[in-house]
Formats: structure tokens, C-alpha cells, sequence
């Protein structure tokens, strides 16, 4: 029936494109209800075959682009918090290097003070032992000098004298002499 309608109007569309009743503008009531016919077909069955599965794709990347967005975020959100932590691990080992370099530094200037101190001490030993040392060696020079000053001192009475004299005795006398001169001088 369909097909019978066709045929019936296309002489008649024949004759209006030949140059018959009408122009480009002119209205054909049976072209206009054809052209529904059609329009209404295809926008049913795009309605149930092609819009549906058109509908879905497009709510199903809408729906991925709104998981993939949120993603994003999430992404973002785990990343300025690893920054963060990282940030604040390096402030923390920045402040702990610090504090091993001020420990470290402490450390040797103890160590310092203690090499000095010890060097210190060792020098003291050394100029006091030298010190011992002198005065024991002053001491026996002074003990030799006395020697010979008794030994001199006698020989020079016994000359004067021109006899020997008891020489324990007479070094006790001389000694006892020196000690007197040795008390007197300042």
C-alpha cells in the first residue's frame, strides 16, 4: 500500500519538477506527508535501536570521566600529602643534620680542650720535673762547691798553720762557717 502511494505521487512530483503548478517553495501535501512518514519511521526506530545503546556509551563515559576526574583528585590529594611529608622530612633531617654538626662541633671542642689541658699538664710535669732536676743538680753543685770551699779552706789553714789538723773536724768548723755565711746573705 505503501509502495502503491509512491508511484501514484511520483508523476505528479514528475510533472511539478518539469515545470508544472509549482516552484522550489510550493507545498505538496503528499510530499509533506511522505516526508512524515519517513521522519517518523526513522525517529522510532532510531528511538528504539540507536538511541539507547547512543544514550548508555554516552552515560558510561560521562560516568568514566567522573571516576577518572575523581581519580585526578585523589591523585592530587595523595600527592600534595606526599610533598608535604616530604617537606617535612627535610625540614627533620635538615634540623638533625644540624644538630650532629652542633654535637660534632661540641665534641671536638671538648676534644680540644682536653688535648689542651693534657698538653697543658704534660708541660707543667715537664718544667716541674725540670725544676726537681735543677735544683737537685743546684743542690749538688752547691754541696760539691762546699766540698772544695772546706777542702780549699783547710788546705789553706794547714798552711797557714803548717800542721795537719783533724780533717772531720775541721770540715764540721768550716761547714758550721758557711752555714753562718749562708744564713747572713740575702
Amino acid at each position: 500500500m505503501i509502495l502503491a502511494t509512491l508511484l501514484e505521487g511520483a508523476p505528479a512530483a514528475a510533472e511539478t519538477a518539469e515545470g508544472g503548478l509549482g516552484g522550489p517553495f510550493a507545498i505538496e501535501p503528499g510530499l509533506v506527508i511522505w516526508t512524515w512518514v519517513v521522519f517518523l519511521s526513522l525517529f522510532f526506530l532510531l528511538r528504539k535501536y540507536a538511541w539507547p545503546p547512543i544514550v548508555r556509551l554516552t552515560e558510561e563515559r560521562e560516568k568514566l570521566i567522573k571516576q577518572q576526574l575523581q581519580e585526578a583528585k585523589q591523585a592530587n590529594t595523595r600527592a600534595a600529602e606526599a610533598l608535604e611529608e616530604h617537606k617535612k622530612l627535610l625540614a627533620g633531617a635538615k634540623g638533625e643534620a644540624h644538630q650532629l654538626i652542633n654535637e660534632a662541633k661540641a665534641v671536638a671542642q671538648k676534644e680540644r680542650e682536653q688535648l689542651l689541658a693534657k698538653a697543658r699538664d704534660e708541660q707543667q710535669q715537664v718544667l716541674d720535673r725540670a725544676k726537681r732536676e735543677i735544683e737537685v743538680e743546684r743542690e749538688k753543685a752547691v754541696m760539691q762547691l762546699r766540698r772544695e770551699a772546706v777542702d780549699l779552706s783547710l788546705a789553706a789553714a794547714s798552711k797557714l798553720i803548717q800542721e795537719r789538723l783533724d780533717s772531720d773536724a775541721d770540715r764540721k768548723i768550716v761547714e758550721r762557717y758557711l752555714d753562718a755565711l749562708e744564713r747572713s746573705a740575702p
